[in-house]
């Protein structure tokens, strides 16, 4: 998270999932993005793989029925695939090998791609954070979570 921006900053939570965050400001300065979702376009079947591939690596309940384990994930909605952020993880078979990965270089494995020309940039909003009320007024209402708007149930969070 204190690398320079563009990089991957993937960390453990709970000592069973992963998360990927992309370090935003200069080296030394504590700044990342929490990749909470992402909406699959592409590799959609790759991507459920990938999900059962972690799972049955992680969890007891999949290694004792992975017939159910594959149903589970084969039953997931697009959007749901890579909802959450250790699902993103899991998704793309992120690990914490792939912490400080330069996600700028077009030949890198994780990556990230700009938007086509034909496209457009697609329109940001931001609004209030999920599952941290906890964090009590003036931090659990900041407006820190981000969604591409347009692009289908998933967003940037």
């Amino acid at each position: 998270m204190f690398g320079a921006a563009g990089r991957a900053y993937v960390y453990g939570v709970y000592g069973m999932h992963t998360c990927l965050n992309v370090v935003t400001g200069p080296p030394g300065e504590a700044a990342a993005v929490l990749v909470r979702a992402v909406e699959p376009l592409a590799g959609l079947e790759a991507m459920r793989a990938a999900r059962l591939a972690r799972a049955l690596a992680t969890r007891r309940v999949d290694r004792a029925d992975p017939a159910r384990a594959a149903a589970r994930i084969g039953a997931l909605s697009p959007a749901l695939v890579a909802g959450g952020p250790a699902n993103v993880a899991a998704a793309f078979d992120v690990t914490r090998d792939d912490d400080g990965a330069d996600l700028l270089d077009p030949a890198g494995f994780l990556r990230l791609e700009p938007v086509p020309d034909d496209e457009g940039a697609p329109i940001v909003r931001a609004a209030q954070r999920v599952g941290v009320a906890y964090a009590g007024p003036g931090w659990a209402d900041r407006p820190w979570r981000f969604l591409a708007v347009g692009t289908g149930e998933a967003g940037l969070g």
